[in-house]
C-alpha cells in the first residue's frame, strides 16, 4: 500500500537521525514540544469537541467518553508529561557491563533504541503525546495509529508536536500519524514488518487480540485490566473501603481500575453493607455470589462471565472466599495479569499474596490505580505490559530500548 510504504520509508530515514541524537538535544526538543502543545490548546480542544460530539451521537459509554475527553488541565498534563520525560535520565548508550576475556577482548553490552515503534491505540488522545515523548527520548521513531473516535484530536496534537520537530530541523518522519480510518489500512499497518521493529497495541481486549493474532511485526502485548482487591480477614475495613472506592470510581474507563472485589467470609457480613453504602453514591452496580447476595439485597446475582470481565463501567463483581488460598486461586484464574491488591494487617498473608499472585503489579494496602508510568516515576508510559518477555508492567524509557554487544580488540583472530 503506497500510503503506508511512504510512512515506512520516512520512518526508516528518521531512525538513523534519532539513533545518534544527544540526550541534551532530545531534551531541548521535548521542552519545545511541550510549549507547542500549550500554544495549540484552543485548536486541540476544538478538534476534541468534534470527536466528543460524534462519540455521544454513537452512544459511547461514560467510561470511554472520559478517556476521549480533553480539557485545559489534561492538555497541561500532557505538556507536563513531556517535560517530565525530558528530565529523566536518558537510557540510550548506558553500558550495562564490560568484561575482559583471557584473549584480551573487551566485551560489553549497552542500551540502544528499538528503532521504529508502531503504536495502535483506541480513543485516548493523551496517548499520542505520551507515546511521542517516550519514543523520542529513547531514540525511537513513533508511528501512531489512533482510533477513529479520536481522529480530530490526534491530528491536532500531532500537528503541534511536529511543529516542534520542524523548528528543530528534524526529519518529519520522526513522528507520524496513520490518520486513515479505513479498516484495510489498519490491517496492513499490522503487517509493516519491513519498516516497524515492534508493534504495541494499547486498548481493549478486542484490539489486543486482533493485533496479537494478525500482526507480522513483533508485538509487545499490553493487557486489559480485570484488577482485583482482596479484603483479608484481618483487613482494616475503613482502609479497604477507601482503597476500593478509589480503585473503582476515580476513573472507571482505565485498565488499572478495580473490576472485582474478593472478600474473606469472616468480614463479609460486616463489610458488604458498608461497601454497598459507599458505592451507592457513585451508582455502582454490584454483582455477587450467593453469599454476597444473601448479605445485602442490593447486590445482584453474578454470572460466570462476571468473574473475568473488564467492565470499564460502574459495575463491580464481588466474590466471597473461605481462605487466602481460595482468594489467590480465584484471582489467578480470572485475572488478566495486570494489577492485584490485598488489604490486610497480617504480614505473612501479605507476603504470600505478593509471592503467589501472578500479575505485573501486586499491591499490599494500596489502590491498583497506582499502576501508571507517571506514578512509578517514569514520566509517562507507553502501556502496561502484561506479558513476561522483554517488559512487564508500566513501560517507560528503558522498556523502549534493547541492547547490543560491543567488542574492543587489538587484532585478535579466532584460532
Amino acid at each position: 500500500m503506497e500510503y503506508l510504504d511512504k510512512i515506512g520509508r520516512l520512518a526508516k530515514e528518521a531512525e538513523r537521525e534519532l539513533r545518534t541524537l544527544s540526550g541534551g538535544r532530545k531534551n531541548e526538543i521535548l521542552e519545545r514540544a511541550a510549549v507547542e502543545l500549550m500554544a495549540a490548546e484552543e485548536a486541540i480542544l476544538a478538534a476534541n469537541a468534534k470527536d466528543m460530539e460524534a462519540a455521544r451521537a454513537r452512544g459511547m459509554s461514560p467510561g470511554l467518553l472520559d478517556r476521549l475527553a480533553l480539557n485545559p488541565a489534561r492538555i497541561r498534563s500532557m505538556a507536563d508529561g513531556l517535560r517530565q520525560v525530558a528530565a529523566l535520565e536518558d537510557p540510550v548508550g548506558e553500558v550495562l557491563w564490560m568484561k575482559k576475556r583471557p584473549n584480551g577482548l573487551l566485551i560489553g553490552q549497552k542500551r540502544v533504541p528499538l528503532g521504529v515503534v508502531g503504536i495502535i491505540y483506541e480513543a485516548r488522545p493523551n496517548v499520542t503525546a505520551d507515546a511521542f515523548g517516550l519514543c523520542f527520548k529513547s531514540g525511537n521513531v513513533a508511528v501512531l495509529k489512533g482510533g477513529s473516535d479520536a481522529i480530530h484530536s490526534n491530528r491536532a496534537i500531532v500537528e503541534a508536536l511536529r511543529r516542534a520537530l520542524a523548528e528543530s530541523n528534524l526529519s518529519e518522519g520522526a513522528l507520524q500519524l496513520v490518520d486513515s480510518t479505513d479498516r484495510q489500512v489498519t490491517t496492513e499497518f499490522m503487517k509493516m514488518d519491513a519498516y516497524l521493529d515492534v508493534l504495541i497495541p494499547r486498548g481493549g481486549a478486542g484490539l489486543i487480540r486482533t493485533v496479537v493474532r494478525e500482526s507480522t511485526v513483533p508485538v509487545i502485548e499490553t493487557g486489559t485490566g480485570n484488577c482485583h482487591v482482596y479484603v483479608d480477614a484481618s483487613a482494616d475495613l475503613t482502609m479497604a473501603l477507601n482503597i476500593i472506592d478509589n480503585a473503582k470510581t476515580q476513573r472507571v474507563g482505565v485498565c488499572n481500575a478495580c473490576e472485582s472485589v474478593v472478600i474473606h467470609e469472616a468480614v463479609a457480613r460486616e463489610f458488604l453493607p458498608q461497601l454497598c453504602d459507599r458505592l451507592a453514591s457513585h451508582h455502582v452496580e454490584i454483582r455477587g455470589d450467593e453469599m454476597a447476595c444473601r448479605v445485602d439485597g442490593r447486590i445482584l446475582p453474578a454470572a460466570e462471565e462476571d468473574w473475568g470481565m473488564e467492565y470499564l463501567d460502574y459495575i463491580l463483581s464481588v466474590k466471597t472466599v473461605k481462605s487466602l488460598e481460595e482468594a489467590v486461586s480465584h484471582i489467578n484464574r480470572y485475572n488478566t495479569g495486570h494489577s492485584e491488591a490485598i488489604v490486610t494487617r497480617d504480614y505473612e498473608n501479605a507476603q504470600r499474596f505478593l509471592d503467589e499472585i501472578d500479575a505485573a503489579a501486586v499491591y499490599v494496602n494500596a489502590s491498583t490505580r497506582f499502576t501508571d508510568g507517571g506514578e512509578f516515576g517514569f514520566g509517562a508510559e507507553i502501556g502496561i505490559s502484561t506479558q513476561k518477555l522483554h517488559a512487564r508492567g508500566p513501560m517507560g524509557l528503558r522498556e523502549l530500548t534493547t541492547t547490543k554487544y560491543v567488542i574492543y580488540g587489538n587484532g585478535q583472530v579466532r584460532p
